[in-house]
């Protein structure tokens, strides 16, 4: 019998509605991963809030962080795996955000620490974002609280740009920098309301499909079997043998899943986890 690796995303799959793992879930997980199932997760969070929400969890395989611009093992607590975007491409980028006035995260992974720049005023929402994370032993932030950001700021080391604010200018700068930019741009809905647009920029060879690919050969896995609820996770869930949606999907990935399962709610990520054993 070929040995299966569960991938499931975080935020609105195996996350509750308050976004943690619920006392259940992390019980079920613990029974599976004790009978012998490999589990990971992928997400666009980092080591500073994945760590915390995961702690509970006895996992021994390497997370996905930040879309798949790197793998990080919450045993050694250190990365690998971290792709960039050329510096010729992130200022062509950086000038874009600034054409839209786009307020934006600039994320620099160098070693196991992220350094986080800003470019903009910074939102109340970007503040409380900050706020929850200043303690983290994985983040240094370079941010000026009165203004959000210097005229320069580093353009090496770049693996990621992440801007959460009104819709309409997020995926107006995503459809430009999409046309115009050889990049991975992502843009999706906030899981708490389609006011806030959320738009992630990668290398092109970055994405939760290639690191789930990479995760596959690192466990010696022979079938991935992926979790997803949100517009991010259709290319993990696309490379994947068997693609499971829960309930609360967005129509998008529901399409394109094998099984949909409970919502994430119900702690149904675990329980088909447990129930496949």
């Amino acid at each position: 019998m070929g040995k299966t690796l569960f991938v499931s995303d975080l935020d609105g799959t195996l996350l509750s509605s308050d976004s943690r793992l619920s006392p259940r879930s992390v019980e079920m997980l613990n029974e599976a991963i004790a009978g012998g199932a490999m589990f990971s997760v992928a997400t666009a969070r980092t080591p500073s809030t994945v760590e915390p929400l995961m702690g509970m969890v006895k996992c021994h395989i390497p997370f996905v962080v930040m879309t798949g611009a790197a793998i990080w093992d919450p045993l050694s607590r250190k990365f690998s795996g971290s792709i960039h975007i050329s510096q010729k491409t992130a200022e062509k980028i950086i000038g874009i955000l600034r054409k839209h006035d786009l307020p934006t995260f600039v994320y620099r992974l160098t070693g196991d620490k992220i350094h986080v720049h800003h470019i903009g005023p910074l939102s109340d929402k970007e503040l409380a974002f900050i706020s929850e994370r200043t303690d983290s032993p994985y983040k240094i932030f370079h941010i000026n609280a009165a203004n959000g950001s210097a005229d320069q700021l580093p353009t090496s080391d770049i693996s990621l740009f992440y801007s959460m604010q009104p819709s309409a200018i997020v995926e107006e700068t995503y459809e430009e920098i999409r046309e115009t930019v050889d990049c991975n741009p992502v843009f999706y809905h906030d899981i708490f309301g389609k006011e806030t647009g959320i738009m992630e920029i990668f290398s092109p060879e970055a994405s939760k499909a290639n690191a789930v690919r990479t995760l596959r050969d690192m466990s010696g896995a022979d079938k991935i079997v992926a979790f997803g609820d949100n517009m991010n996770d259709i290319p993990m869930l696309m490379a994947a043998d068997v693609a499971v949606a829960v309930e609360n999907a967005v129509p998008e990935v529901k399409r394109i899943a094998d099984i949909i399962i409970g919502a994430n709610t119900d702690d149904a990520v675990p329980r088909f986890i447990l129930s496949s054993l």
